[in-house]
């Protein structure tokens, strides 16, 4: 990629380039080439600018990733407003409070979510529209509501002939100037507005271009919400800037509808986050080899190679077949999972930050990426392990750079408490950091647990080893009154097959604690483990909002 200093500028070369390509598909839908995507843009531009809507104003967005979606964020941007990505998943609640927060004039929404919200909650907003058809189903302005109903006219009269790609030209903005305001879906209960500027995402990208090697036309499968700063960046506004042809499943993408729609579409490269990954692992590729023959086939060197390769077809075909690598990123990795990967050179790389870096503060290419390790610092960052002996003795990651947000909306106080005098971001993680400069997380400064002892315990680490167990879906480990107590959410729908009463369920989960606490040492070990009725609330990254199960009663 031509190094520019203008990400609106990338985004119009591409389009220009790339008019008749395939550029955004709903899975089962239509498809928007990029002519089209330009043709809408130019549309909404008009509507924009009839309905009173100035630079710098901010417009929201809140719906399931769709192409609609792509284009009406693309429009804001090339327009000069400030996008306000919602995500969809939010509570109704939540979503009222961005969008006043925000202070948005306009908001974009999804026909799945709208019928949950209330437009009298959102007072100062002048119009919805409806992502699907771009209906105006709230309009309080009149100049917003002749500009929806004669838009086509108006197109018309702007291009009375063909609208042709010469004519597509764009702003340029200034790299302080303020793209994106992400509100974070954190697990410490709130959301905070996180604002990023045009060298953020630019920054974000150009290290994108270095490190994965898409050409224009290439599939990428969007997976990850629109609405986090991760599936942003890394699929939509990285992929746009190439020429790629980007896939919505619409849909939530479980194991058996990445198996049916990723051998259509034979996506080149895939970002998700850990838990997808980990169960298709856990349920369609470990259990081939989870048996006394596959361990012992794994073991013996002349067999072990061809069993080794035979996985890994068999996993290279369950996500399409035709990837370069697979991008994981917005939670841990579970160890054990990512040991089995690097056995069958499965090709996956870490892709490690948080939503005030846009998103991303360590990625290093598959081939390149040390077991645990998160890679290494990205392009136009520094960063440096708070400790007296970073490269043993954990400590927090800082970071600072191109990267980095301007502060968050409206809360100079959180800002100030994240981002200190000289720069640093304080990014709240513990880590150690090598000579080479890899860097291992060892989990949340937040969630560290000390033991009577004055010992440092992970609970992070603790429950990568017991998810890997059988009967376990997932866990999460607290402590009350200075012993460790695992919550588990049992795999019953394992123990249903197998014919288990609830007596057995709960044996075979004291087994697994016992067998756990051999692997641990004694300041760290499960004191007893309680059964948990239902999935544990989630982020949109798939973290498990821990604030929500530290006064469980026993």
């Amino acid at each position: 990629m031509e190094t520019k200093d203008s990400f609106i500028e990338l985004i119009e070369q591409s389009i220009r380039t790339n008019w008749n390509r395939d550029a955004l598909t709903d899975y089962k839908g239509a498809t928007l080439q990029y002519r089209d995507v330009a043709r809408k843009i130019e549309k909404m531009h008009i509507l924009f600018r009839h309905a009173g809507i100035e630079p710098g104003d901010k417009i929201a967005l809140c719906g399931r990733n769709s192409a609609n979606w792509c284009a009406v964020f693309l429009s804001i941007i090339t327009y000069g407003g400030v996008a306000v990505p919602i995500l969809h998943e939010f509570k109704a609640d939540n979503v009222h409070h961005i969008v006043n927060h925000s202070e948005a004039r306009m908001l974009f929404v999804g026909d799945q979510v709208w019928e949950n919200f209330n437009e009298a909650a959102m007072p100062n907003l002048e119009g919805i529209i409806e992502l699907k058809n771009f209906d105006l189903v709230v309009s309080r302005s009149k100049q917003l509501t002749y500009a929806r109903e004669h838009l086509n006219e108006e197109f018309g009269k702007k291009y009375p002939c063909r609208f042709r790609a010469e004519q597509v030209s764009y702003r340029r903005e200034q790299p302080e100037e303020l793209a994106v305001i992400n509100y974070t879906s954190g697990t410490t209960g709130y959301s905070k507005g996180v604002m990023l500027p045009y060298r953020s995402i630019l920054s974000n990208v150009v290290h994108i271009h270095q490190k994965v090697n898409l050409q224009a036309g290439d599939r990428v499968v969007s997976m990850l919400p629109l609405g986090h700063i991760f599936g942003l960046v890394f699929d939509f506004l990285y992929g746009m800037t190439i020429g790629a042809h980007l896939w919505f499943l619409t849909r939530m993408p479980s194991p058996k509808i990445i198996a049916e729609s990723f051998s259509e579409i034979r996506p080149r490269v895939i970002a998700c986050v850990p838990l997808i990954v980990e169960k298709i692992f856990k349920k369609n590729i470990l259990p081939t080899v989870d048996n006394k023959l596959g361990k012992l086939l794994l073991r013996l060197p002349i067999i072990s190679d061809r069993i080794k390769a035979e996985i890994r077809q068999k996993a290279m075909e369950v996500f399409g077949g035709n990837f370069i690598e697979i991008v994981i990123g917005g939670a841990p990795f579970n160890a054990e999972v990512e040991a089995f990967l690097r056995k069958i050179n499965f090709p996956y790389t870490i892709a490690y930050g948080m939503t005030e870096c846009a998103p991303l503060i360590c990625h290093s290419r598959w081939d390149e990426i040390l077991y645990t390790s998160c890679g290494k610092t990205v392009s136009n960052m520094e960063t440096k392990v708070l400790s007296s002996n970073p490269e043993e003795i954990p400590g927090e990651l800082v970071c600072r750079g191109m990267n980095v947000m301007l502060g968050y909306y409206k809360n100079e106080e959180a800002t100030a408490q994240t981002i200190d005098k000289d720069g640093w971001l304080h990014t709240g993680d513990m880590a150690i950091k090598d000579a080479n400069g890899n860097i291992f997380i060892k989990g949340r400064c937040k969630n560290m647990l000390l033991s009577s002892s004055g010992q440092n315990i992970y609970p992070e680490e603790i429950e990568a080893r017991l998810n890997n167990m059988p009967f376990v879906n997932e866990s999460l480990v607290i402590m009350k009154d200075s012993k460790l107590i695992a919550l588990v959410y049992p795999d019953n729908e394992e123990a249903f097959a197998q014919s288990m009463s609830k007596q057995q369920l709960e044996a075979a989960i004291e087994t697994n604690r016992i067998e756990l606490n051999k692997l641990l040492p004694a300041y760290s070990q499960i004191t007893r483990i309680k059964l948990y009725p239902e999935e544990f609330e989630k982020t949109a990254k798939k973290s498990i909002k821990r604030f929500m199960y530290q006064d469980i009663k026993e």
